[in-house]
């Protein structure tokens, strides 16, 4: 069984100082070398994490920001065995243990051993929710009540698998499945199980061995390993602290159990960015990041994906995760497109507010350092006849412009006011599937004419001409004969009116 935590100590005033980046840092400035935040910078990161650190009242606060794949930045406030924390120090990750859950179960996905719309009787029959999907269990929509019963699990040692079944009945599907997002821990630990059932080993060797030893993620473990943050709950009208209980959580461990550093947390807020390691198609993660669900709301500001958050943060979308466990609270949240996030770790179990302390700290590094816009150089190839395809098409008299990205990519974009935008991959066949947009997942097909040359794009049964209603493509329902005209179909003029 994983070891049991040593005690922590109390914080004292502390003397500040920047933690080091403890691995190497990837921000690509014009001369091509990786490089830290400046100096100026990090000094605003650590006067942030400084005001979360005092005004929360938080024993011990280290946060990092990752930028391009990488550790650009670290810090630690507070103390852990009278010394300051920095990145190798480790905290409870709470409900960010369900990212690397979600992810065993898209490898399971990704292997063909099970699909995403299978029902749970399909892997772990004679549950009285049988019925509910593993995306739904995912997504958070399977219906399934928030916790377990009995005792609160964070707060109890946890039972195995087949003490946690014995306590599952009708009264835990409390919704329709797939009415409406309702945060389940129950179901992510149906989903351990599922893992543990298709590896025939537990879910945390499954973890180990799959994700946490190939991405080198060496303090990302089960239970703590020095130095680490023990957890406290802080007097809400005093400043004493009380000492929060970290029992194992059994087969619950998949919601919540893990524990990790920010600099473990850096590499897997890269993962969550694009950089998979080989552990994961990225077409996969990026399917785990678009939302199926969101939380009711007036104006949407929360949603989840396949084991992953989505949220909006002012004008970003960031993807992550939340996580809260008893004296610990966690954050970890990416803007994909800019490739840059961050995390934090507190040993507390109130005071921190872990979205809006890492909006910040993002928010900082992109006001002080804006990214300087790739350099442009001619890429070496296209797939054969791409250019034939590039330039602008209409639907009907709707203007798109197909450009060819520089991955090999299609892009198709409106030109103006409305249209639909998706983005096509190429095939061994000569057809195009759909990334996104209306055209996800449908098929783009080449309209040739005999010698060869395109005449049209079928998108899906939408007929892209070069012209606006061009008659040399197959338009449906065909063009009529009397072409463009500045005349109605008695002779009038188009525009007029009765009585003029």
């Amino acid at each position: 069984m994983p070891q049991r935590r040593d005690a922590g100590s109390v914080p004292s005033e502390p003397a500040q100082s920047p933690a080091q980046s403890s691995f190497h840092p990837s921000v690509q400035q014009e001369h091509g070398r990786p490089e830290p935040v400046r100096p100026e910078t990090g000094a605003e990161l650590l006067r942030r994490v400084a005001q979360e650190q005092s005004s929360g009242r938080i024993p011990a606060l280290t946060a990092a920001v990752m930028r391009d794949g990488a550790l650009a930045w670290s810090g630690g406030r507070g103390r852990v065995g009278g010394t300051r924390p920095d990145a190798d120090t480790q905290s409870r990750i709470g409900s960010i243990s369900k990212t690397f859950t979600a992810v065993l179960v898209a490898r399971l996905r990704d292997e063909g051993r099970l699909d995403f719309a299978d029902p749970l009787d399909r892997h772990v029959p004679g549950t009285p929710f049988g019925d509910r999907t593993l995306a739904q269990l995912l997504a958070h929509v399977s219906g399934l009540q928030a916790e377990t019963n009995g005792p609160w699990w964070e707060r109890t040692p946890g039972a195995e698998w087949p003490g946690l079944a014995e306590t599952l009945d009708g009264g835990v599907a409390r919704q329709r499945a797939g009415r409406r997002f309702h945060y389940s821990n129950l179901g992510f630990g149906v989903l351990g199980e599922v893992v543990a059932r298709h590896r025939g080993c537990s879910w945390w060797e499954a973890l180990r061995s799959e994700v946490l030893e190939p991405l080198e993620l060496r303090r990302t473990t089960y239970a703590p390993q020095r130095p680490h943050a023990s957890g406290y709950a802080v007097h809400p009208w005093a400043d004493v602290v009380l000492p929060e209980p970290d029992h194992d959580a059994g087969a619950m461990a998949p919601a919540g159990q893990l524990w990790s550093t920010v600099a473990d947390l850096a590499r897997w807020a890269a993962f969550a960015a694009g950089d998979t390691g080989g552990v994961l198609s990225p077409d996969t993660l990026a399917e785990m990041r678009e939302p199926h669900a969101v939380e009711q709301a007036p104006t949407w500001t929360s949603g989840y994906g396949l084991g992953w958050q989505v949220l909006r943060a002012g004008e970003r979308t960031l993807v992550g995760h939340g996580g809260s466990m008893p004296g610990f609270l966690a954050g970890l949240y990416v803007d994909v497109e800019q490739n840059l996030g961050g995390v934090c770790l507190g040993n507390t179990t109130s005071g921190l507010r872990p979205l809006g302390l890492v909006s910040d700290l993002i928010d900082v590094v992109e006001a002080r350092e804006p990214r300087l816009a790739p350099e442009w150089t001619p890429v070496p190839s296209l797939p054969a006849g791409t250019l034939d395809l590039v330039g602008p098409w209409y639907w009907g008299p709707m203007a798109s412009a197909l450009r060819a990205g520089r991955d090999g990519m299609l892009d198709l974009r409106p030109i103006g006011e409305g249209g639909r935008a998706s983005r096509f991959r190429p095939n061994a066949d000569g057809t195009w599937t759909g990334l996104d947009g209306y055209y996800a997942g449908e098929t783009l097909r080449v309209g040739r004419c005999p010698d060869g040359e395109v005449t049209h794009l079928d998108i899906a049964t939408f007929i892209y001409a070069r012209e606006p209603y061009d008659p040399n493509a197959p338009i449906p329902g065909g063009v009529h004969p009397a072409g463009w005209t500045g005349t109605d179909r008695n002779g009038s003029s188009a525009g007029s009116t009765d009585g003029e």
